[in-house]
């Protein structure tokens, strides 16, 4: 809608596919922090895993976020490192909503598949931390790669619409492999591991 409605250019899409990797991994922190609570062992686990997953994943897509700015914003970022110059292209490209948007959906689907059909007790820590990285790894090819194409091309909006459409193809087969992979039957803790009840990090 804002590339049809706003004119968003090429540095607008990707900033805001950049801004969904940071909504994902804090939704992914969140999946973390609520998985498998009936489990204390794993809640020892989580005292681990999670900070590492925030500083990992973190810095991980800070640097993907200032290679954004470098290569698609004209400069935007040049000379500063840190979320602030990333912030200040989200206010002036006037993406706001769409990133609004993007948390409403993810955050439905936190509630509505992970809690409310009790996925949460189903995924493991170790599934979870690395699964963002899959995901945002072939947005990333996906979309630095396209981002290129559309540039060269002079941007035009046929070009443009066929980036967000294999983003949008890319997201729905991740989504769907989600469901798969949560979507079992829910093992009470006796029947886990051969019968036994030890914890699943």
């Amino acid at each position: 809608m804002g590339v049809l409605l706003a004119h968003w250019t090429v540095f607008s899409v990707i900033l805001l596919y950049w801004c969904e990797n940071v909504v994902v991994g804090a939704f992914n922190v969140l999946r973390m922090l609520t998985a498998e609570p009936q489990d204390a062992a794993v809640w020892v686990g989580k005292g681990f895993i999670i900070p590492f997953f925030c500083v990992h994943y973190g810095f991980f897509t800070l640097v993907h976020g200032e290679l954004v700015l470098d290569l698609f914003g004209g400069g935007l970022g040049r000379g500063h490192f840190g979320p602030g110059p990333l912030l200040t292209a989200v206010d002036r490209t006037g993406i706001w909503y769409g990133v609004l948007f993007i948390i409403l959906s993810h955050g439905f689907s936190f509630v509505h598949n992970y809690l409310g059909r009790g996925e949460y007790r189903r995924a493991g820590l170790n599934q979870l931390m690395a699964q963002p990285y899959s995901r945002v790894v072939v947005l990333h090819i996906t979309i630095l790669v396209g981002g290129f194409l559309v540039q060269l091309a002079g941007a035009p909006m046929p070009a443009l619409l066929l980036l967000v459409a294999l983003k949008t193809a890319i997201d729905l087969r991740a989504h769907l492999a989600e469901r798969l992979k949560l979507g079992g039957p829910v093992l009470a803790p006796e029947t886990k591991l051969g019968g036994s009840s030890a914890p699943s990090l």
